[in-house]
C-alpha cells in the first residue's frame, strides 16, 4: 500500500516484515465489533464495499509494494502436490512477468468456517453432511481455529473453536433440516467471524445442495467482498441432476463457483452421497497445503485501479498435469 508520508512509509514496510517473516498474509485487523456486523444481517441490504469493518480484509496488499499471492496446486486426482520449487512457478501482473521475491511452501494452521446448509431440502443429505464435517475435522490440524455457521431462513453461529469436535457433532444432530436458504447471508456473517480470527491464513469451506433464496444480500454484494477479502472460500455442491428443480437450485452451481473461484478456492460437485466425505477430507489436507509468492510490481501499484494475476506453474514431471488456484488480482492502494 503506498503511503504518502516518510513515516507511514517506514511504518507499512515495518509490517511487511513482520507479516512475511510469520506467515506472509495481508490481513490487517480491525476493532470494530462483531456485534455490529451480526446486526446489519437484520437490516436492508446495503452496499458491503463501504462498510468500514470490512477494510481491514482487503487483499494481497502488504507494506510499500509487496504483493504475497497464496497459491494452492493439485494433480490429475485432487490430490495437493508439494516439494515444487520457485522455479516452477511464473508470475503475471496484467499479462506482465514479474520478479518472483519471497518463496515459501507451508502446511500451517489455518482459520477455518464451515458454512452448512440445513434446509428443507438437505432432508435426505444430513447425515451424510454431518459425516463430512467428521472427515474434515479427522484431517485438520489440531492448532486450527474454527467455527460453524449453519443456513436455513437465516444464518446461525453454531459453535466456535472453545467446543470439542464431539460437542459440534452434538450440536448439528439437534438441528432438522427445514426452511429455505439464506446461503449469501451466511458468508457475509462469517466474513464477519473472520475479522475475530486467531491465525492470518482464513478458509471458509461451504456444504450446500443449490443456490440462495432467502438472502438480504445480494450475489453482486457479496461476491465485491470476498474478492477483496483474505479468505479463501471452498464449497463442496450436492447438485440433484432431477429436472424438476428451482431457478436457484438450477443455479446452485454456478453461483457457489462464482463465489469461490474468485478468493482462489474452489466448488467441487459430490455426483454422489457416498462421495462427499471424502471430498470434504480431500479439502480440508489441500486447505493446508499452499505456496505462497511474494513480488514488488514492476510499476507501482498506486492507482487504485484492480490489477489481474496470473500464475503459471510448470509441474516437474513433463508428463504431470497439474492446476493451480489463487486470488485472480487485488485493487492497487490509491495515491
Amino acid at each position: 500500500m503506498l503511503c504518502n508520508s516518510r513515516l507511514d512509509r517506514r511504518t507499512h514496510l515495518l509490517s511487511a516484515i513482520l507479516l512475511a517473516a510469520h506467515s506472509l498474509s495481508p490481513v490487517l485487523h480491525s476493532q470494530t465489533t462483531t456485534a455490529t456486523q451480526e446486526a446489519r444481517l437484520n437490516t436492508p441490504s446495503g452496499t458491503v464495499d463501504r462498510d468500514p469493518a470490512f477494510r481491514h480484509l482487503s487483499a494481497l496488499r502488504v507494506g510499500v509494494d509487496l504483493v504475497l499471492v497464496p497459491v494452492t496446486v493439485i494433480d490429475e486426482m485432487n490430490r495437493p502436490v508439494m516439494g515444487l520449487g520457485k522455479q516452477h512457478f511464473r508470475v503475471y501482473e496484467d499479462n506482465d512477468p514479474q520478479q518472483i521475491s519471497l518463496f515459501t511452501e507451508e502446511d500451517a494452521p489455518i482459520s477455518v468456517g464451515l458454512l452448512l446448509d440445513v434446509s428443507r431440502s438437505m432432508s435426505n443429505k444430513f447425515v451424510t453432511e454431518r459425516a463430512a464435517v467428521e472427515a474434515f475435522f479427522n484431517n485438520a490440524n489440531p492448532k486450527d481455529d474454527y467455527f460453524v455457521i449453519t443456513f436455513a431462513d437465516h444464518p446461525k453461529l453454531l459453535t466456535s473453536a472453545s467446543q470439542s469436535i464431539e460437542e459440534i457433532q452434538q450440536a448439528l444432530a439437534a438441528n432438522i433440516p427445514e426452511g429455505q436458504t439464506a446461503l449469501l447471508d451466511a458468508v457475509y456473517l462469517a466474513m464477519s467471524k473472520m475479522r475475530s480470527a486467531k491465525h492470518d491464513r482464513r478458509v471458509l469451506l461451504i456444504i450446500s445442495d443449490g443456490g440462495d433464496n432467502h438472502s438480504r444480500y445480494g450475489m453482486k454484494e457479496i461476491k465485491n467482498l470476498v474478492a477483496e477479502a483474505n479468505v479463501q472460500v471452498y464449497s463442496i455442491g450436492i447438485f440433484d441432476s432431477g429436472v424438476f428443480r428451482s431457478f436457484e437450485e438450477f443455479m446452485g452451481k454456478r453461483w457457489l463457483g462464482e463465489i469461490t473461484d474468485v478468493t482462489g478456492g474452489r466448488t467441487v460437485a459430490a455426483g454422489k452421497l457416498g462421495q462427499i466425505p471424502e471430498l470434504a477430507a480431500t479439502l480440508s489436507r489441500e486447505m493446508r497445503n499452499q505456496y505462497v509468492i511474494g513480488y514488488r510490481p514492476s510499476s507501482a501499484p498506486s492507482d487504485g485501479k484492480w490489477r489481474k494475476i496470473r500464475v503459471l506453474v510448470t509441474a516437474p514431471e513433463s508428463n504431470a498435469k497439474v492446476h493451480a488456484y489463487y486470488k485472480k488480482g487485488y485493487t492497487a492502494a490509491g495515491k
